[in-house]
């Protein structure tokens, strides 16, 4: 019957496919409808019976637990009957310790003639020393005598000086009281002449006279610097300035006690007068 229903169905498809592309998954459905049904059938089926078995199983392979023993009530405990008035029990009393002398703390009287007194005779030539001598054995006489010590007569030794620090020289440091006095190479008239030679007068013709003080610091490499002036004219000042830069020449540095080149300062005055 199964068989000729399925050909029924074959048949069907057949007239309902003529004619037209079979290839489509419609016709192979409906052609292996039967069989797809019958494998989700038996899938089910299988599923089923795994998820009943399982439970069995896991039941199969647990331990089997012991069960603790039942809990058994103590048998009863008979209460005696206490009398309305019970006995007091009290604890024994403590007897009182016995004394014991452990000090003996009575002075005795003090009479004339004690008898129970330790006589200690004195021993004749006993001295004090840092051994117990209960028996009053005379101690030997002393007779340990110092050695003279012996005083040399070798030189006298010369007394130490004390080491002399140096200070090192502070290079920056400007002498203020040379004792040789900076000076330049040719003489002072040298220098003064050229100043003279360099100097511009022409913008002070009109002036009667006009002066300056020009101060210096000679290095001791010959060379002088800071130069700085002092004077009431301005103009004169600057000029003066200018003129001293312009002067080609060295010093000689100043020089200390120790014959030292020093720092110093060299003090140079300028004058014009103009007869107009």
């Amino acid at each position: 019957m199964k068989h000729l229903q399925t050909n029924q169905d074959f048949r069907f498809n057949e007239v309902l496919f003529e004619g037209r592309n079979k290839q489509y998954g419609a016709y192979v459905l409906r052609n292996e409808s039967d069989r797809i049904l019958t494998k989700a059938l038996l899938v089910g089926v299988s599923l089923l019976a795994a998820i009943s078995i399982t439970p069995m199983v896991i039941s199969a392979f647990k331990t089997t637990e012991v069960a603790p023993p039942p809990f058994v009530l103590p048998p009863p405990i008979n209460i005696v009957d206490v009398p309305d008035n019970p006995a007091v029990i009290l604890p024994p009393k403590a007897t009182a310790a016995t004394k014991v002398k452990t000090v003996d703390d009575i002075l005795p009287d003090p009479t004339a003639n004690p008898a129970t007194e330790k006589v200690v005779e004195k021993i004749e030539g006993a001295v004090s020393g840092v051994k117990n001598n209960n028996e009053g054995i005379v101690a030997p006489p002393n007779t340990y005598v110092p050695p003279t010590s012996t005083i040399g007569t070798g030189p006298i030794a010369p007394p130490v000086k004390p080491p002399v620090i140096e200070v090192p020289k502070d290079p920056k440091e400007i002498d203020q009281f040379p004792a040789v006095q900076a000076n330049f190479e040719g003489g002072i008239d040298s220098f003064r002449n050229k100043v003279m030679n360099k100097f511009d007068t022409s913008g002070f013709e009109d002036q009667n006279s006009v002066s300056t003080v020009v101060t210096f610091i000679v290095e001791t490499n010959g060379t002088i610097s800071d130069i700085k002036v002092n004077g009431k004219d301005a103009t004169f000042n600057a000029e003066a300035l200018r003129t001293i830069k312009a002067v080609k020449g060295k010093w000689v540095p100043g020089k200390n006690k120790k014959g030292e080149a020093v720092r110093s300062y060299f003090k140079f005055p300028i004058s014009m007068r103009f007869d107009n």
